[in-house]
This record gives C-alpha cells, structure tokens and sequence, in this order.
C-alpha cells in the first residue's frame, strides 16, 4: 500500500498507515517486542497514536487511538507512554505529519559505547533527509539521556529540537526519533538512520579490532 500522503490525513488512513509502518519496521528489525510508537497528525487537530502495550508487528486498527494535540486521549484507551513526546514534535514543527520512534540495535550499541557527540558525515544516505542533496556534508545527532519521566525529557529537548540539523533525535541507549511530511519519509529516515548507526558500530569494531593488533 501506498503510504504516501498530504498534509494531515482522516483517521482511517492514519490508521491503516500506523499498522503497515509496524510490520515494516519489524521486518528489519526495529520493532523487538512491544516497543516503539508511531504517530500521524489528523485533519481535526489532534493525531493518532499507537496504543500502549501492544505488538508493533502485529498491529491492528484497534491498536491505534486519538488523542488531543497536548497527547490526552480521546478514547477510553491508554496511549503509548511516549506520546508527549510526540505532541513536542507536531507543536515545534507544524509541517511534520508522521512521527516514528524505533528501537534500533545499532542506536542502543553506538550509545553504550561512546559518550562523545555522534556526527554522522559524508554518508549517502544522508540525502534522504529534507534539505540535504550531498553526501559531502556532516550532520550532528542531538542524544539526550534515558528517563523515564516524559516531561522531564521533553523540558531537556525544548531548547536544542527546533535547531537540529536533521529531523531526528536519539534516545541514548533507548531507540531514535524521526518525524516528517508523510508515513513514508519517515521510514525512508528511519532505514537510512538505521543503515548509518549500524555502520558506524562497525567503524568502531573495526577500529578496536585494528588497535590490539588484529587479534580476536
């Protein structure tokens, strides 16, 4: 299905959209177990979420619920435990109209292994995202710390969101945030995101590897 869409959707499509992105990003892995939570901006003013506790692979229309653009339900349902977050996104960028958080086995492993800034540079796929058209350039992932407190960490993410310099976050050893125009960039970030981070764990191996004189 095509999941391709313009501007806020009806909460049928953003449902049909929210199942399909489950059982993609599961396909590659980025779905283990009940994480993750997806989300798509209704034509009403208010955005559907994925329902807190449920598998992301196996998602039914059930599964998905309305709430207001604070995140309050709108439906006698518990919505996921991140959706603050997801009403952070929609109110400081009002052209996002989809919002994935994965759990990426590479993002977990690159964010256990350094604390340093993660600049990601001179990578391909870094075009996927809005506004870039070069391999030739070197972003920067804003990396904010694990907390269970969901305003907490949105109060650390109001200053740095709006001046990040791709349209994504990273929840040190947690999952990473995309947010974009439709369903369907979202995932393309979220696939080029994962390809990238995966990479540069390898990078690191490799250079481990190098530095005690190639033995196992």
């Amino acid at each position: 299905m095509s999941l391709r869409t313009e501007g806020p959707v009806g909460f049928q499509t953003a449902t049909d959209n929210i199942c399909e992105a489950g059982r993609l990003l599961h396909s590659m892995g980025m779905a283990p177990a009940t994480s993750g939570n997806y989300s798509m901006r209704l034509d009403d003013g208010s955005f559907a979420v994925t329902v807190s506790g449920f598998h992301k692979g196996r998602l039914e229309p059930d599964n998905v619920m309305r709430v207001c653009g604070e995140g309050k339900a709108l439906e006698d349902k518990k919505p996921s435990a991140e959706t603050l977050l997801h009403s952070q996104i929609y109110r400081l960028f009002p052209d996002a109209n989809a919002c994935l958080h994965v759990h990426s086995t590479a993002g977990v492993i690159l964010t256990r292994l350094t604390r340093a800034v993660i600049h990601l540079k001179g990578y391909e796929m870094l075009k996927i995202f809005p506004g870039i058209h070069s391999h030739d350039v070197s972003v920067k992932l804003l990396a904010v710390e694990n907390t269970q407190d969901m305003q907490a960490l949105c109060d650390v993410l109001e200053k740095p969101l709006p001046k990040v310099d791709i349209p994504a976050y990273i929840i040190r050893n947690h999952g990473f945030y995309v947010w974009g125009k439709d369903m369907e960039s979202c995932l393309n970030m979220c696939e080029a995101m994962d390809h990238m981070l995966s990479v540069e764990v390898s990078i690191r191996k490799l250079r481990a590897h190098a530095r005690n004189g190639g033995t196992k």
